[in-house]
């Protein structure tokens, strides 16, 4: 029976192997499973389905595929991957991680890996714009992997009307379905890593009732080197020349592919207090105010949580011409970090390139956590 969730909610039990049978006559999914494992698609066909033997639930996928598959891209794309800050939240409760956003598919991801081995009976159900949604098999595998659908380009009737549903859909996944939620602080990712809660999204959280039933939980992710970074420059010299521009479907697919298989470098995760410990002392201000004021402190908890790299603080000296920072890094990390820089800048292809702008882009976006961060110690 369809009921008012069945539009944006994850798959759920008994919807998992009709949902992979879709998968397997997927043209295109299969052509992209035969490039990684190049046999005759009847015999791809046959190992899928032997894999998902016993897997009922979303849950049963993440634990006996996902967790792998992230520890791979670990190793494979990363230098290690640390947490640190306030210890995780209880594990009598289930909670909203809300999170700035760094990677598409990994942000997520790897929250749900540490909360696997740190002995939690769940992992997170994800928020996901439909924009990047371009295939149907896409659509398919997030749905598999526990996300539920944001939708986008919405008029205003509509966006209203999509957000009170999906606020009441994730009041019922915390309190009835027993899951955590993880969603980012704003809508996408933030080109230039100025990381700032947007109260949109608060207030669609209180759509659905109060949001301290939500147990909100600020998340700070850091990474040393963004893989997706050049292709932000680029995107904002696009459209710096031509106001219209708007990525492709293709865009969208090369950013998903290059964050995951990109190198990281040192990638660090950093949990504050659920909120509830404060948001007691705010509930006197009229709304307006209310949801504000939480944005400022959810922003100062985030920005506490960054994980500070060498090239966060040379970035932020290039940018003002200046060495107030040289205590933080060496000349060989100058060296290192002026190297990463020209080879990323070298994968723009872009008409009229701009050189001098992109170069500015990119700094700007690792100087951000270095200069948020240490506003809140001046």
């Amino acid at each position: 029976m369809k009921n008012n969730y069945d539009d944006i909610r994850p798959y759920g039990p008994g919807e998992v192997k009709p949902a992979v049978e879709s998968l397997l006559r997927d043209r295109q999914f299969m052509t992209i499973l035969r490039g990684f494992i190049p046999l005759p698609k009847s015999v791809i066909r046959f190992i899928i389905r032997t894999m998902f033997i016993g897997v009922n639930t979303p849950l049963d996928f993440q634990l006996r595929y996902m967790k792998h598959v992230v520890r791979y891209v670990l190793r494979k794309c990363s230098d290690g991957c640390t947490f640190g800050g306030h210890p995780l939240p209880s594990k009598e409760q289930h909670h909203t991680y809300l999170s700035n956003h760094r990677d598409i598919v990994l942000d997520s991801a790897i929250l749900d890996l540490k909360l696997v081995e740190e002995g939690y009976d769940n992992t997170v159900e994800i928020a996901i714009g439909d924009n990047l949604l371009i295939y149907p098999w896409i659509r398919t595998l997030v749905k598999i992997n526990k996300a539920f659908t944001v939708k986008r380009g919405l008029s205003p009737r509509q966006l209203l009307e999509s957000s009170i549903l999906m606020s009441n859909y994730i009041h019922h996944a915390v309190k009835e379905k027993g899951e955590n939620i993880w969603i980012a602080q704003r809508e996408g990712r933030a080109k230039d890593s100025d990381d700032r809660t947007q109260e949109s999204v608060l207030k669609m959280l209180g759509y659905g009732g109060d949001i301290r039933e939500l147990n909100i939980v600020p998340l700070t992710i850091s990474y040393e080197f963004d893989p997706c970074d050049y292709l932000k420059a680029k995107e904002f010299q696009l459209k710096r020349d031509n106001p219209a521009y708007k990525k492709s479907k293709q865009d969208d697919l090369d950013n998903m592919k290059t964050g995951i298989m990109g190198y990281k470098g040192r990638i660090h995760y950093e949990c504050a207090p659920c909120i509830n410990t404060w948001l007691d002392e705010l509930q006197e201000l009229p709304k307006t105010e209310f949801y504000a004021e939480v944005a400022k402190r959810i922003d100062r908890e985030i920005h506490s949580g960054y994980k500070l790299f060498p090239c966060n603080y040379i970035a932020l000296d290039m940018l003002n011409s200046s060495k107030a920072n040289v205590e933080h890094y060496t000349d060989e990390d100058v060296k290192r970090f002026e190297k990463y820089l020209d080879d990323q800048l070298g994968k723009i292809d872009i008409p009229e390139k701009d050189e001098p702008f992109l170069r500015q882009c990119m700094l700007t976006m690792y100087a951000n956590p270095a200069k948020n961060k240490m506003a809140l110690m001046s």
